[in-house]
């Protein structure tokens, strides 16, 4: 599943098509596609993993779950489940979840809690820590609302860069190790976003995939911890 970085990608990649008309519009997708065909996008976001398209009163919402893809300028050869043709190009997704946000975007999402926005904000982050105590620091982070797109990799980066271990209970960790991890699920992102855009990401993997700890040289142990899924 992309984690937040990469929608910053497919964002940055797309921002061809913010303040461009839609010509037409197709796809499987549930939605009312009629009433996005003829309309200008406004902007186009981001929220952790949610990549947004904004309309003057409503937002088309693409979750591209864990198998999704898209493709800029071209198609795959299965239908998609929303594509958007423009003057100056197309945009097609595919394997997605795609819905419909009705009125103001500000309405749907608190910024304060993306690590990458420019409104995050850390001390909400570490009050919402405060109040799950009893909670594995390894689920807390993939928490949406508190770490909004922060998945598996960076959760396993960032409590190992920290030397935290991913079943500490949130209440029991020290306030400045909380600090750190709080400020490192922000700058991971960013230099997450870095290397992805150099194609250089895994080779900067310290635990993520990693069979022995550069640390100690013992193995790892690889297992499944906390009870959370990666949303």
């Amino acid at each position: 599943m992309p984690e937040g970085p990469s929608i910053v990608i497919l964002k940055e990649e797309t921002e061809q098509f913010s303040g461009k008309k839609v010509i037409s519009v197709s796809g499987n997708s549930a939605i009312d596609l009629e009433r996005i065909e003829g309309k200008v996008i406004q902007a186009i976001k981001t929220w952790g993993k949610h990549y947004l398209i904004c309309f003057d009163d409503f937002t088309v919402k693409i979750h591209l779950l864990m198998f999704g893809t898209y493709r800029i300028n071209e198609r795959k050869e299965t239908t998609p489940r929303l594509s958007l043709v423009f003057s100056n190009g197309e945009l097609n997704f595919y394997t997605c979840s795609v819905k419909i946000l009705e009125g103001d975007i500000n309405l749907h999402y608190d910024w304060e809690e993306d690590v990458m926005n420019i409104k995050w904000n850390p001390e909400k982050a570490k009050l919402s820590l405060e109040k799950i105590p009893n909670k594995m620091i390894c689920d807390a982070v993939l928490d949406q609302n508190i770490f909004s797109g922060v998945g598996n990799i960076i959760k396993n980066e960032v409590l190992y860069r920290c030397h935290v271990h991913p079943e500490s209970l949130t209440g029991k960790i020290p306030h400045d190790k909380i600090d750190e991890i709080i400020d490192e699920c922000s700058i991971y992102s960013f230099e997450f976003l870095e290397w992805k855009k150099k194609s250089e990401l895994k080779k900067h993997w310290l635990a993520h995939t990693k069979k022995t700890c550069l640390r100690c040289s013992l193995p790892f142990i690889k297992k499944h911890t906390g009870t959370k899924k990666t949303p």
